[in-house]
């Protein structure tokens, strides 16, 4: 999985700029040196000579600075690119995992689906009745079953309380109850017939 190219960091961000400051750093120093040695082999004056001195190490110093700044960003670069590959593993990973999961439970949630129609149809619910019990146990509000169905929020209201009122449940909580109460029990317990504590 590709994170993308916003999500990296630009090897040429400022590399550039860094390098062309090291050339001017590395020049200034060259020709620094060889003007000073120049100088000393004919002789010229002392204060001369320090000048040609200081600038060759302003040079030499620059040169340095420069030097360990490209360093740093080389790890950090490096280690930025390890984070990449870290990460992009960790989604691969997750993305297979997540794949995997909604393969093995296809036929569990048909068969739940195939149950609840079952429940519905056993409770003489009409299809548009059927479809808000759904809507409802997916945790939608009155307003956004109204927006899904394209009804109005009173009719949406009427038709939970019709499935309600068939169903024998006082609310949301219990029809939610009435199909997930068991599902999350641990299996080992749902297999023994114990009962959560």
């Amino acid at each position: 999985m590709d994170l993308g190219e916003e999500h990296r960091t630009p090897v040429g961000d400022g590399t550039g700029a860094i390098a062309a400051m090291g050339a001017v750093f590395a020049a200034v120093a060259v020709m620094a040196s060889v003007d000073l040695i120049s100088d000393m082999s004919q002789g010229t004056g002392w204060a001369h000579l320090a000048l040609e001195g200081a600038l060759a190490l302003v040079g030499l110093v620059g040169l340095a600075v420069v030097l360990r700044r490209v360093v740093a960003l080389t790890r950090r670069t490096r280690s930025l690119g390890r984070q990449t590959a870290t990460l992009e593993q960790r989604l691969a990973a997750s993305a297979a995992e997540a794949t995997r999961w909604r393969q093995e439970a296809k036929d569990v949630v048909a068969g739940l689906g195939a149950a609840m129609d079952r429940q519905f149809a056993r409770w003489g619910l009409t299809p548009a009745e059927a479809e808000v019990a759904l809507l409802l146990l997916k945790g939608l509000s009155h307003k956004e079953v109204a927006s899904v169905r394209e009804v109005t929020e009173a009719t949406a209201r009427q038709q939970a309380t019709a499935v309600y009122r068939k169903a024998g449940l006082t609310g949301r909580n219990e029809l939610a109850a009435f199909f997930l109460e068991d599902l999350t029990l641990p299996a080992r317990r749902a297999e023994g017939g114990e009962h959560a504590p």
